[in-house]
């Protein structure tokens, strides 16, 4: 008889894993309380709160909060739209180099981030652009796009064509068949991108270092530290937050995503 229980082997393997990889991150919410400043001692020497109002009260994280939180807004605002109309082109019409297209969609996430980073930096550098704001959103562009278009693609390559033939028979103009048959189908996949580019942005490190000019967002504050710190319990506790500002949209995303094999008028 064939058993669906995973072989032990299997089960111990992957436990080990999974510890592998996140018993460091745990160590930085065990630093994050405790009483010592200068050095990392195991086991802590004490246990604290203090950290978290001095953290409370240091203007320069709120600062770098706010600019990664509006760069990552608005880069998941520009994906969504761009990486929405790739899918829709590439899904839903076939053209001469669709496929072309498509690989270079994909690109930028399979680069190493130091090649798109130093690609960006020439280019701004070629046309003159001063480093900014915007250059920020530029960079992590360029990969949330990707994010939102495999997400979408994979949506739209199983929403049936009949439906939309259908919806253009019954009168509807292309506007209400996106807002009324296409958009309700693939609206959890967009969401479930847009929540995975956010927690992409929000963390990126190495593409910012080469877009950002003199400006910080919180991942390169926290390397800043890191390299001069200046209260060391302070630099964990932003990385507790950090984790749970990209952990949510990643589990968020995933339970939009979960149950989605089929679609409206599939098979149909």
């Amino acid at each position: 008889m064939r058993s669906d229980r995973a072989p032990l082997g299997l089960k111990v393997a992957a436990t080990c894993g999974l510890a592998f990889m996140h018993l460091p991150i745990l160590l930085i919410f065990v630093y994050a309380f405790t009483t010592e400043d200068k050095s990392y001692q195991w086991p802590p020497p004490g246990v604290t709160l203090k950290w978290f109002a001095v953290t409370w009260g240091r203007t320069d994280v709120w600062e770098a909060l706010g600019l990664s939180l509006q760069v990552a807004s608005i880069s998941t605002v520009i994906a969504l739209v761009l990486g929405t109309l790739c899918a829709a082109a590439v899904s839903r019409t076939r053209f001469f180099g669709r496929e072309t297209i498509s690989l270079l969609v994909i690109l930028p996430i399979a680069l190493p981030g130091i090649i798109t980073g130093i690609s960006l930096r020439s280019a701004f550098n070629l046309a003159d652009i001063p480093f900014s704001f915007w250059t920020i959103v530029l960079g992590h562009a360029t990969f949330c796009v990707v994010v939102v278009y495999n997400n979408a693609v994979a949506r739209f390559r199983r929403v049936s064509g009949n439906l939309i033939e259908a919806s253009m028979d019954l009168g509807a103009n292309s506007f209400q068949t996106f807002r009324y048959v296409i958009l309700p189908n693939i609206a959890t996949a967009l969401l479930a991108g847009g929540m995975l580019a956010f927690a992409l942005s929000f963390d990126e490190v190495i593409v910012t270092t080469f877009t950002a000019g003199q400006q910080q967002t919180l991942p390169i504050w926290m390397l800043e530290e890191l390299v001069r710190p200046r209260e060391r319990p302070v630099t964990n506790v932003v990385a507790m937050v950090v984790v749970l500002v990209t952990f949510l949209p990643i589990l968020g995303a995933y339970y939009l995503t979960r149950g989605t094999e089929t679609v409206a008028g599939q098979g149909k």
